[in-house]
């Protein structure tokens, strides 16, 4: 027998279209016009609140130089393959940082009203499948602002400490086991940075550094209350320096690569200490000649480790998945919320002027750490 749900939905008439922010071409981003889909038994009306921006990701679209425009993974091989003749543009889905209300509900599992995160990228409504998409139901009294770091990005930095704690713990029970007590590096002061260094100190770091060059990103870091290094200076003579452990063992316990650039990793590796390792979150778009794999990565026995939201570390059964990672977010949030809202987002405009900001940061004509685009919530009138 057939089990059909009964549908709830908003009284303020839920909208059938929407505005869907697209990279036409190089330089060249608008918000478009697009018919929404039925929403199926089962499935969501969301109507976007807010959507922030990741800047480090999205700007590769808007210049051109992301991998994914000219090759796509192979999700059984795990292998990038060539796209011969499928053109790289229109790119029609971009973000992963949005919150949402519910206005149309097909499943018992979510009411309608309810404030919600999921990656659906930069449009102001969008039909969900709950059972195949990530969905995290939100507190109703979190600023919408700080729900855009729940659903995906929060996650990426938490599934870094995992890694971290991975490597010390055969069996991680607290996402803390990498860093309680010990001396961390942060190499890159951009969101992802900042808010894994964040992490890290609520979770009981002995120190964190944060390594950058911007002065405007230091500034950020150093009211964090981080210490702070130049990424310009010899970063890791400061760190080996100031980090002893005991003879011929100096450095970072732990470093954490949070910037897409070479000079970035090769700084991480040769400020941890002998046998430590780089827990690396970058993604990069660039040739990596200056990482030099015969120096400190081969004298000193270190170990390189990628963490990617698409997977959690082998052999873990304590419960580690998308959605605990969400929940590690949230608990971050609700101790650091300020902090984040204070120091992180640095700009809150509206969706309709998400293109002229992205042109302008891609042009380095205007500097964000975090910005999100907001989306007015339609009034009970």
């Amino acid at each position: 027998m057939t089990r059909t749900t009964e549908t709830a939905v908003d009284s303020r008439r839920p909208v059938r279209t929407r505005r869907n922010l697209v990279v036409q071409a190089p330089g060249r981003v608008e918000l478009v016009e697009e018919e929404l889909p039925d929403v199926p038994d089962g499935g969501l009306l969301l109507e976007t609140v807010a959507t922030g921006l990741s800047a480090g990701t999205e700007l590769t679209f808007v210049k051109g130089d992301h991998p994914g425009l000219h090759a796509e993974l192979d999700p059984e091989l795990g292998l990038f393959v060539p796209r011969p003749g499928q053109p790289a543009y229109p790119v029609t889905r971009l973000g992963y940082m949005e919150v949402a209300r519910v206005a149309e509900s097909r499943t018992p599992a979510y009411r309608v009203g309810e404030l919600v995160a999921s990656p659906y990228g930069h449009a102001t409504a969008h039909v969900s499948d709950p059972v195949r998409e990530h969905v995290v139901p939100l507190p109703d009294d979190l600023d919408p602002v700080l729900g855009t770091y729940v659903a995906h990005l929060g996650p990426i930095c938490a599934n870094g400490l995992l890694h971290a704690a991975s490597d010390v713990v055969p069996e991680v029970t607290s996402l803390g086991q990498g860093v309680a007590g010990r001396r961390v590096l942060v190499t890159g002061g951009g969101l992802i940075g900042l808010l894994t260094a964040l992490f890290a100190a609520e979770l009981g770091a002995d120190e964190v550094a944060v390594v950058e060059a911007d002065p405007r990103r230091a500034a950020v870091a150093e009211a964090l209350g981080f210490w702070v290094l130049d990424a310009d200076d010899d970063a890791a003579l400061a760190v080996k320096t100031r980090w002893r452990h005991g003879p011929g063992d100096h450095g970072a316990d732990v470093a954490f690569q949070c910037r897409g650039r070479p000079f970035a990793l090769a700084t991480a590796l040769r400020a941890v200490r002998p046998q430590g390792a780089v827990v690396d979150l970058a993604f990069y778009t660039d040739a990596a000649d200056e990482v030099r794999l015969g120096e400190e990565f081969h004298h000193n026995g270190l170990r390189l480790l990628s963490a990617q939201i698409g997977r959690v570390p082998r052999g873990q059964s304590f419960g580690w998945d998308r959605r605990r990672l969400s929940a590690e977010t949230l608990r971050l949030l609700q101790s650091r919320g300020d902090d984040v809202r204070r120091h992180l987002v640095t700009d809150v405009v509206d969706l309709a002027d998400a293109p002229a900001l992205l042109a302008d940061v891609a042009a380095h004509r205007r500097h964000v750490v975090s910005a999100v685009f907001t989306v007015d919530e339609p009034s009970d009138g």
